[in-house]
């Protein structure tokens, strides 16, 4: 016979005193450094147009405009710097979790056999710093996909190679 019992909530454990480990440090530099990229070419190109332009107005708004994306780039790095302390994981033995967000903190955790692909993918800048991005694919449409940036290289493949074999053994 069907039976739904209750479940006492205040039994269930706690994400909070899950032993979270934080993003390597170098992945903070690749943020930067991608923020700089992206404005200051921005930027320089806007700088190199008003140099070289006669029109007034256009140069009043390349002014304008860079000091504007000056102060949305220094915004942007600051959000950074305080969710990249927000950014971190676990693994247990039947789940992983992930935790990141910048002014909302958004936590993933995903059942093992929900998983159906992994990946490791690194960047230019991330292979130079020795880092990795393990992605996780579930099953489902329900977005509970994980991206864990950041990893120093060696403790992606480690869990990559945890979770194939996670994987294969289920299959």
């Amino acid at each position: 016979m069907f039976a739904n019992n209750q479940i006492d909530v205040s039994s269930l454990p706690k994400v909070e005193h899950l032993e979270m480990h934080p993003i390597h440090r170098n992945y903070l530099y690749v943020l930067f450094i991608n923020i700089f990229l992206v404005y200051g070419s921005i930027i320089l190109g806007l700088v190199i147009i008003r140099t070289f332009s006669d029109d007034q107005s256009f140069n009043q708004f390349a002014l304008y405009a860079v000091c504007a994306l000056t102060v949305i780039s220094l915004f942007t790095s600051i959000l950074y710097y305080l969710g990249f302390k927000k950014r971190k994981y676990a693994m247990r033995e039947k789940d992983i979790t992930y935790s990141h967000g910048y002014l909302v903190t958004k936590t993933i955790t995903l059942p093992h056999n929900r998983i159906q692909h992994l990946e490791i993918a690194r960047s230019f800048l991330a292979r130079k710093l020795g880092l990795s991005t393990l992605k996780i694919y579930s099953a489902g449409e329900s977005g509970g996909d994980i991206a864990i940036k950041g990893l120093p290289k060696d403790v992606a493949e480690t869990q990559y190679a945890f979770l194939t074999k996670v994987i294969n053994e289920r299959l």
